[in-house]
């Protein structure tokens, strides 16, 4: 489907790859989808539909990668996503959250601290708009959506280089 965007690239960061032992940490990650629009497309939430239809967003998160016939996103039934349900937040929230997912007794790893800034939050910086999905009730859960401790969901939209990223921060 054209729905002007075209992925771009995408980035992983697995949190178990800077601990001394893996086992302590459980398996959280964060992944980053950049795709680019044309300069002239539509205001912020015909984006996010612009993104909720893509092929790029129909990904369980939980291993299964991205399926072209997807019904799964994160733990949310993909049909029930809609770009009403993202919420306007600041830069500095987003890093506030995402800093509590990590652990805030945690000092981060220089490793892994460099690419959260090279992949997260350097795009922050430059986001004309930021949106957090919000929770969508047990009703929106899918069948095993539950595999997921933590899901967090921010929409980095920079008109000036024409990218739209999709970050979600996740266990499994």
């Amino acid at each position: 489907m054209d729905n002007g965007l075209v992925h771009e690239e995408s980035a992983f960061i697995n949190l178990r790859r800077y601990l001394p032992d893996p086992k302590e940490y459980g398996h959280r990650w964060v992944d980053i989808k950049q795709l680019r629009f044309a300069a002239e497309s539509v205001n912020d939430r015909g984006l996010l539909a612009a993104l909720i239809d893509h092929e790029q967003f129909q990904d369980d998160y939980a291993g299964g990668g991205v399926l072209s016939e997807g019904l799964r996103h994160g733990p949310y039934w993909l049909r029930l996503i809609t770009p009403d349900l993202y919420e306007p937040i600041s830069q500095g929230k987003v890093v506030q959250i995402l800093r509590e997912w990590v652990d805030p007794l945690w000092d981060l790893p220089a490793g892994l601290e460099a690419d959260l800034q090279r992949e997260v939050f350097a795009r922050l910086a430059s986001a004309d708009g930021i949106y957090y999905l919000s929770k969508l009730g047990d009703e929106a859960i899918h069948d095993w959506g539950r595999v997921h401790d933590y899901f967090h969901e921010f929409v980095l939209i920079d008109r000036s280089a024409g990218r739209i990223t999709l970050i979600v921060a996740a266990d499994d």
